[in-house]
């Protein structure tokens, strides 16, 4: 039976996955590209953030006196 977790890498999985990353981008662009996903990330968890807070404000909204008429 499948797991929905079909592949998750282990210990030589990882040093094949860092040796064709390497290969692929080379080691000068490395930085720059975990750069990038450190700051998709932060965008990410920062959209995260803003739509909660959006979302609890129209609660807080709808729950005021004067909307419940």
């Amino acid at each position: 039976m499948l797991h929905s977790l079909a592949f998750i890498p282990q210990g030589q999985e990882w040093l094949i996955i860092l040796v064709v990353v390497l290969v692929l981008f080379g080691g000068a662009k490395i930085p720059q590209l975990m750069r990038g996903l450190g700051r998709g990330v932060s965008e990410f968890q920062e959209g995260i953030r803003e739509t909660k807070d959006k979302f609890a404000q129209g609660l807080r909204d709808a729950e005021t006196p004067e909307n419940k008429g």
